[in-house]
Order: structure tokens, then C-alpha cells, then sequence
């Protein structure tokens, strides 16, 4: 298959939907941690399965039945077993997760929390248009647009109605509206040291629950620094531009005021 490079972006892609690396691509970054969070479904194993034709969406991953998974190389029946049970846990997800796992282009786990919260469900999430997207916080004309394109494309909704479907039977789980009165709603947060009540992850998806968003760097749009320990120059930047340092104590009690 040919592989091509769209101008301005680093990520080569495969523009044939049905080539193997694209569906070995896709299915991986389907079970991955941040996705459905598949536990044993690796390069390997998701190699295994495409090459041998049993596999070409994400769906099918629930229609393999135990012997065809024991089947594979390295795989005995406590392995297949184990995949079973993963499979049947990842039927009850967040929305959030969800929208991420579908690989939808320029949609990243920090945009599909944003995205999860203002559709709430993924039936409203379906009906979006460019318009009703833009005015969404984040989301600008291309990525409405790459979203829109997705959400038309046959494939993609033929996916999406199998995962959901009687025979697959994902639920993604409606997102939790932040409270009017969240002590966080609107707020800019950077996250820096070791945390020890939560996770990083835990702490991000908090806030981002509560209306708040997380970002990466300090800058003057900054409302608030959470600084765990050994937390580096990100707080020093932090006391430079006067914005509040905020400890792990102090984040907890404003997620639970």
C-alpha cells in the first residue's frame, strides 16, 4: 500500500482505509490505555490478528470467539480468557474515551473530554455540524470540519453502530456535567510534580469534570499551578508571572467545594 504525508503534518498515513497498517494502526490505538484500555492487545497480537483476515475493525475484536484467540501465536486459554474478560469490561466506557478511541484526525484525549462534555451523549455527538462544533472552546474550522468528515463517512458510522450495537454492546457513558457552581469551571490549570492522592491522569480528568481545562505550559492565561512534589520550573514560572500555586490538598478541596 502506498503511504503518504499531507502537507504540514508529521504523521504519515495510509489513504486506503482497509490497507493493514491502517487497520493495524487503528485497532491498536483502539485498545490503547487512553482508549477502551484493552489490556494484552499489542502490536503483536493486533499483527497476528489482521494477517490472519480476522480482524479488520475494531468490532470484530468482540466476535472472535475464545478458541480463535487461543489459536494465536503465544496466546493459550488463560490468555484468551484473560482478552475475553478485557473485552467485556471495556463494554462500559465514558463517552470521553470513546470518542477518543474512534481515531477521529485531531481529536486527542484532552478534545474528546471537551467534546464528551458538551454533547453528553453520542447520539447528540452524531448530529453536530461544522456550525454547532466552532462554537464549541478548542474546537476551530478544521477540526469541525475533520470531525464532520468522519462522522460522513459510511464506514465510520457503520463502525460506530456496531460497537453499539446488540452484538458488540458498548455503552459509552454519558459525561457528568460540571456543576454552575465549580469552584473551577472556566479555569486554566497546569499540573507539575508528583501527585500523591491521584494520579496525573485522575487529577486532569477531575478538573476537566469540573469545567476546568489542563494545558501543558504556564503562561499568563494561567488561573492556577498544581504543584506536587519535586515540581520544577513549571512553578518557578509560576511565581515569575504571579499565578497561584495551588498543592494537591488545595486542588481536592476545590474539586470537592
Amino acid at each position: 500500500a502506498v503511504v503518504v504525508r499531507t502537507e504540514g503534518e508529521v504523521a504519515s498515513r495510509c489513504p486506503n482505509a482497509l490497507c493493514p497498517a491502517q487497520i493495524k494502526e487503528r485497532l491498536f490505538h483502539f485498545g490503547s490505555k487512553h482508549a477502551l484500555d484493552i489490556d494484552g492487545l499489542g502490536s503483536k497480537l493486533v499483527d497476528a490478528l489482521v494477517d490472519r483476515g480476522l480482524v479488520k475493525t475494531p468490532a470484530d475484536l468482540y466476535r472472535l470467539a475464545k478458541d480463535q484467540w487461543a489459536g494465536l501465536p503465544r496466546m493459550a486459554e488463560k490468555s484468551a480468557q484473560n482478552i475475553l474478560d478485557q473485552l467485556e469490561k471495556s463494554k462500559s466506557i465514558g463517552l470521553d474515551r470513546f470518542l477518543y478511541a474512534l481515531g477521529i484526525r485531531h481529536v486527542g484525549r484532552h478534545l474528546a473530554g471537551v467534546l464528551a462534555r458538551r454533547f453528553r451523549t453520542l447520539a447528540e455527538f452524531m448530529t453536530a455540524t461544522t456550525e454547532v462544533l466552532e462554537a464549541v472552546n478548542e474546537v476551530g474550522p478544521e477540526v469541525a470540519r475533520s470531525i464532520v468528515e468522519f462522522l460522513n463517512e459510511p464506514g465510520n458510522r457503520t463502525l460506530i453502530a456496531d460497537l453499539i450495537g446488540p452484538a458488540v454492546g458498548i455503552v459509552p457513558m454519558e459525561v457528568e456535567a460540571p456543576a454552575a457552581q465549580s469552584a473551577l469551571a472556566g479555569k486554566t490549570l497546569v499540573l507539575t510534580g508528583t501527585l500523591d492522592a491521584l494520579t496525573r491522569d485522575e487529577a486532569a480528568s477531575r478538573i476537566q469534570t469540573a469545567g476546568g481545562r489542563v494545558s501543558g505550559s504556564v503562561s499568563r492565561k494561567t488561573d492556577y499551578v498544581v504543584a506536587g512534589r519535586d515540581p520544577g520550573s513549571k512553578a518557578d514560572k509560576a511565581a515569575q508571572l504571579g499565578v497561584p500555586v495551588l498543592s494537591e490538598q488545595d486542588l481536592l478541596k476545590l474539586l470537592e467545594g
